[in-house]
């Protein structure tokens, strides 16, 4: 079984921002107290092509495994490593990110795809999509549990995501406020 939803939500702050506030998310230090389960990001690849102005970023993100504690004393692991691959393409002012779980895919494979654009009413706020999915592989002598498992981890992923809106509405305020100092 699969566990999925669909999120949409609309920052009041023009594209070039949120895209601006999404790459600062995770590096902000003001930011761990509601990111506190992001342990690390590094950067493995970043290109521009040059006839398309498109960026393609790779990251590695480790992360506290999802899930209750108990899980992770199953697994024997409390870390969960994962690569997530952006594009931007500015000129259609798009940003796709796509993350997947590294490690711990055979007990359980997370997904998720965030997109920015120009929200289509109002091109000065940007609608934001996130779609994850969450598939917990039928351990055998936990085949019972693997739908309450699913569903707890998706319980987390939703509390998460709505602290990562906060963090990205603060740091467009930020960046709305920089801009207006400076004259932009």
């Amino acid at each position: 079984m699969v566990k999925s939803y669909t999120q949409e939500h609309i920052y009041k702050h023009p594209w070039e921002r949120v895209t601006s506030a999404c790459w600062r998310k995770f590096t902000d230090p003001e930011n761990t107290p509601y990111l506190s389960h992001i342990l690390e990001v590094d950067t493995l690849n970043r290109s521009l092509d040059h006839e398309t102005g498109r960026l393609h970023t790779t990251r590695a993100i480790t992360v506290h495994a999802p899930g209750p504690r108990w899980i992770q004393r199953l697994i024997g692991q409390e870390i969960c490593r994962c690569v997530e691959t952006s594009t931007v393409d500015p000129k259609s002012k798009f940003m796709e990110s796509t993350a997947k779980n590294v490690s711990l895919r055979r007990f359980i494979e997370v997904e998720e795809k965030c997109m920015y654009r120009p929200h289509p009413e109002n091109p000065n706020w940007t609608l934001f999509e996130q779609k994850t999915s969450i598939k917990c592989s039928p351990l055998s002598t936990l085949a019972s549990m693997a739908e309450r498992i699913e569903h707890r981890c998706a319980e987390r992923f939703l509390q998460n995501s709505v602290k990562g809106r906060e963090v990205m509405e603060r740091i467009c305020k930020y960046l709305e406020a920089d801009s207006t100092s400076i004259g932009i």
